[in-house]
């Protein structure tokens, strides 16, 4: 573990705090300190004691564990959205992917180790003190991320950016991003929507549908942890159940003339065949 990077401790009752390491740093918890000096240099999984004697768990945060712990300014889309993201809009290396509500940053760090080095991720806001914490986020966890383009705007009015390969919201009216979509994403282009509200899910399911969208699907996902200690076999009592809707809907193509009522196709000697 090095000078600058994000470490998160665990305590006995699995509690997580997340620090940034620095050279001659100090960290207090409940009164007992924790000096980083003992933690630079040291593998991940190392155990640290505070000056108090209690014992510490120091691990290289994975990403979900530092979406989770890291300052926000908006709430987070949780873990176990994000995974399902990435598959129902099938984002992988080297795609253009525009996203909006850009918030803490959450969904465009996954993004971005999504599509790596060779995409694109270009993540748009409104707000501006959104945008300097989702910036120092992102920085904090993934360095200068050059496949990242953050902006200060409003996707309503347009996509700077197109065209893009997928196009991803998480706004309170995504209903309002589709005329654009269609003008930004290749036939077969991706549009996902995170909505948290039923009135928001049907209005985007019916305006992706009015602008001709096809395989418009809408799901949830509900994650439900186990406690498990010998015999003692049971869900946990509390669980992170609804957080939000995942809208997808694809952009058609061409519209490929039909046959004229009994007619068939012609063979090479102009004879119709049946």
């Amino acid at each position: 573990m090095g000078a600058g990077e994000p470490v998160l401790l665990v305590d006995r009752k699995q509690r997580v705090y997340l620090v940034w390491l620095e050279p001659g740093g100090v960290w207090d918890l409940r009164g007992g300190l924790v000096h980083f000096d003992d933690l630079l240099g040291r593998p991940d999984a190392s155990v640290v004691h505070t000056s108090r004697g209690e014992r510490l768990l120091a691990l290289r945060p994975t990403l979900a564990d530092y979406i989770l712990a890291m300052p926000r300014g908006a709430q987070v889309i949780y873990p176990k959205d994000l995974g399902l993201i990435l598959l129902l809009a099938d984002v992988y290396p080297g795609l253009r992917v525009a996203e909006a509500g850009t918030g803490s940053g959450a969904l465009t760090m996954t993004l971005a180790r999504a599509v790596g080095p060779a995409g694109r991720v270009f993540s748009y806001e409104v707000r501006h003190e959104f945008l300097r914490t989702a910036e120092r986020n992102i920085r904090r966890f993934l360095g200068e991320a050059p496949q990242v383009t953050l902006r200060l705007h409003d996707v309503t009015t347009g996509i700077p950016d197109a065209p893009v390969d997928r196009l991803l919201l998480d706004l309170p009216e995504p209903w309002r991003v589709v005329a654009a979509a269609r003008e930004a994403l290749p036939p077969g282009g991706i549009f996902l929507a995170y909505v948290p509200s039923t009135v928001q899910l049907q209005q985007t399911v019916e305006a992706l549908r009015a602008g001709g969208f096809v395989r418009v699907e809408a799901q949830e996902t509900l994650v439900r942890p186990w406690h498990v200690d010998g015999a003692a076999v049971r869900p946990v009592h509390r669980m992170v159940a609804h957080t939000g809707f995942l809208v997808v809907g694809r952009r058609p193509g061409a519209v490929v003339d039909a046959p004229a009522p009994g007619a068939g196709s012609t063979g090479p000697t102009g004879t119709a065949t049946g």
